[in-house]
């Protein structure tokens, strides 16, 4: 909190150079709150968040862990992305009842179907335990410090006062120079109440994901129960809907350029102060080797997705899965080489270095940049063969993703003993099969052979592991298959029957699993120790970093990297311009989804309903000039976990539903440019619409809370 202090208190920023940020919403200061209204916002700081009274944190739980949501009626109702709610939708779905396909909407509170394992988590309070976190540390050696860290996050979050159904979790900030706790609530009985078919929910699928216009209707529905005194509570079918301190009023009057909107959520990870050299790693070797791995997964699954519907349905997940990462991080490294940002922080570097010496904390700061160079150059290699170890074994090879579970096993064994070893081995044996469902071995076979071989040729040649060294990989990929038992979940099973030294020995005797254990010693040998004691410098290193930049003010803004918790950030809807003589409008209507309609088609098909309300500007009240609106674009600064949250207008409705960025400006988790950074919103009035006019679905719209608050001036 000093460091905060610090920075509130000197640094001075023009409140019409917004310019990104993601910021704590317990501690918004006057400085934001000004720059908001500058923007044209209508609320106050303690409108967006407040401790003790209803504010808009309270409508805007993070959803299953990795999402947003948000609460749209007084009976729980829950709104979030598409593709956030991708997985719980495909559960429920089958080749007789396609819900992927076809939709679904749950017309009575009866129909609605209930997702066994999902979360959605409210914040209850933020408190800085900055101080409690850091005592008795500060003198200690790096790996002594975290140690005591640990103790102290534990003793800290132990006794900080909640009530029996709440739970207290310490998250750091700033690399470690804050720790703030949140003090949540997990509510666990999540029912699906609507989704829309693929062909709107997913319109344009992997060919438009990152990029501008969209015109995708990404959104589904769920509602949060809990028990009778509206606590959280596992699945009953006597549990109630959940009543919420605040739900979302929803605006129809839309958006126009530069209309202020502030976006709510769970931004996953950002990394927007590293240093230029790892920025250049990232761009040069990191990025590069990760797309390759994915782009030969990616083209074999979609091969057999578009010739075998019942592929479709098992890989459907999946492959949205990795295609997600692998575009982003095409534009990634696209954006940041376009916006220069190596040399722009080398610039920064300079500036830095010149200011250290200003003040006269050369001793202290001088060596932080030589630093950084020396330690990301020694890590290269271990960090190239870390991502190729995570993308090939752990996770786009099944046989290989599973095999390492099952090596996790025989080590958990090895460190922790038998009873460890039992309870882990019943958990895969009996949890495996949801797995299987949606597997199929002439698919990851053909997958295996692709990136095993990328593996054998790509990895340092110090790493490669006695398996792959020298390998005709088809032969290799031929003979795997033909002898695994790890390709089938009854034969999993066999591996896992018996006690432990009989599973122990049939699993070592297993093909697939030699191979893995091969892969996985060597990269835990070699690779894992050298790698984790270079980046526990590098972590260091980055500490003092960003204790150094809020000390000396370097950087006019400067907010703490994304790292799930809940944050705030705001801006303008407004186009760009992408490249030379490409300028894109900030909005996107209906008539952009004909225009891209290719019948039958996997990405752009349009449902023959969507058509007719479309060629009879059916639209009700949520068209706009005899057009209806579907997406539009701004300048917030958002990052993955920002999907599913709620964009809001000046006066706290809501106006869209976050679920992307550009492509140009995916770069924004390294470096925000805000000449092209842009998040991608549904307009709520396109959800409304297909609700309602598409799905019919009145009983839902009857839960709404609909406003113009504009024709109340």
């Amino acid at each position: 909190m000093r460091f905060l202090k610090l920075f509130l208190l000197f640094v001075v920023v023009q409140v019409s150079a917004q310019q990104g940020g993601m910021w704590v919403p317990s501690l918004l200061s006057g400085m934001n709150e000004q720059e908001m209204k500058h923007l044209g916002m209508k609320m106050s700081a303690s409108d967006i968040y407040d401790a003790n009274k209803s504010s808009l944190k309270d409508a805007v739980p993070q959803f299953d862990g990795g999402c947003t949501s948000e609460v749209i009626s007084p009976k729980g109702l829950l709104l979030t992305n598409h593709h956030c709610g991708f997985d719980a939708i495909q559960s429920h779905s089958t080749v007789d009842h396609d819900y992927l396909t076809d939709g679904f909407w749950a017309y009575k509170m009866e129909d609605e179907l209930p997702n066994e394992g999902m979360v959605v988590t409210f914040v209850i309070k933020i408190e800085d335990v900055t101080a409690q976190v850091l005592a008795n540390t500060a003198d200690l050696p790096e790996a002594e410090k975290q140690k005591k860290i640990k103790e102290n996050i534990a003793a800290v979050s132990g006794s900080f006062p909640k009530e029996s159904w709440q739970e207290n979790s310490i998250r750091t900030f700033y690399e470690g120079n804050q720790y703030l706790l949140f003090v949540l609530e997990n509510f666990k009985d999540i029912r699906l109440v609507g989704a829309p078919p693929s062909s709107i929910g997913k319109f344009g699928s992997d060919t438009d994901n990152w990029v501008w216009p969209r015109h995708t209707g990404d959104f589904s529905l769920f509602r949060i129960y809990a028990d009778k005194n509206n606590h959280p509570a596992a699945y009953a079918k006597d549990n109630v809907p959940y009543v919420p301190k605040h739900f979302l009023p929803i605006s129809l009057d839309g958006v126009k350029e530069n209309d202020f909107n502030l976006v709510y959520g769970y931004p996953g990870r950002t990394t927007e102060y590293l240093p230029a050299v790892a920025v250049e790693q990232i761009v040069n070797t990191l990025n590069p080797a990760k797309i390759e791995v994915r782009d030969r997964a990616l083209k074999i699954e979609d091969g057999f997705m578009r010739k075998d519907n019942a592929i479709k349905i098992q890989y459907a997940s999946k492959y949205a899965s990795i295609a997600n990462y692998w575009k982003k991080w095409m534009g990634e490294s696209l954006g940041l080489k376009k916006s220069n940002a190596v040399n722009v922080k080398r610039a920064e570097e300079q500036r830095f270095n010149e200011e250290v010496a200003k003040k006269g904390k050369t001793a202290v700061y001088g060596s932080l940049i030589v630093d950084f160079e020396t330690n990301y150059k020694e890590i290269a290699p271990y960090a190239l063969a870390r991502d190729y170890f995570n993308e090939v074994v752990v996770r786009n090879t099944e046989l290989l993703s599973v095999g390492y579970k099952l090596y996790q096993l025989e080590q958990l064994y090895k460190t922790k003993g038998e009873q460890a070893f039992t309870e882990r081995k019943n958990v895969l044996y009996n949890g495996l099969g949801e797995f299987y469902k949606d597997y199929n071995k002439a698919v990851d076979e053909k997958v295996f052979g692709e990136l095993i071989d990328i593996y054998a040729r790509k990895v340092p040649a110090e790493f490669i592991p006695p398996a792959l060294t020298n390998v005709d990989t088809k032969k290799l990929t031929s003979d795997v298959y033909a002898a695994t038992q790890l390709t089938s979940y009854g034969e999993i099973q066999k591996l896992l029957t018996g006690d432990t030294q009989t599973i122990l020995n049939k699993i070592n005797n297993d093909k697939g699993y030699q191979l893995v254990k091969s892969m996985a010693d060597t990269y835990l040998n070699k690779v894992a120790p050298k790698y984790d004691e270079i980046n526990l410098r590098i972590t260091a290193l980055q500490r003092t970093y960003i204790k150094a930049l809020l000390e000396l003010k370097t950087k006019a803004r400067m907010f703490p990297d994304a790292n799930s918790t809940l944050r705030v950030t705001y801006g303008k809807v407004k186009g760009y311009k992408a490249k030379d003589a490409t300028i894109y409008e900030s909005r996107t209507y209906l008539d952009g989804v004909l225009e891209k309609y290719i019948p039958g088609d996997y990405e752009f098909d349009v449902s023959p309903k969507l058509i007719d309300l479309y060629n009879k500007k059916d639209y009700g009240p949520y068209g706009e000039g005899g057009k209806m609106p579907v997406c539009f674009i701004g300048t917030s600064h958002t990052t993955g976990g920002n999907s599913g949250s709620p964009a809001i207008d000046a006066k706290g409705n809501l106006i869209g539903l976050n679920f992307d960025r550009v492509w140009e400006g995916t770069m924004s988790d390294i470096y925000y440019d805000p000449a092209i950074c842009r998040n991608v919103m549904t307009d709520i009035r396109y959800v409304l619409f297909i609700i309602d006019k598409f799905a019919g679905a009145q009983n839902i719209i009857d839960e709404l809370k609909l406003v113009h608050p504009k024709k109340k001036r």
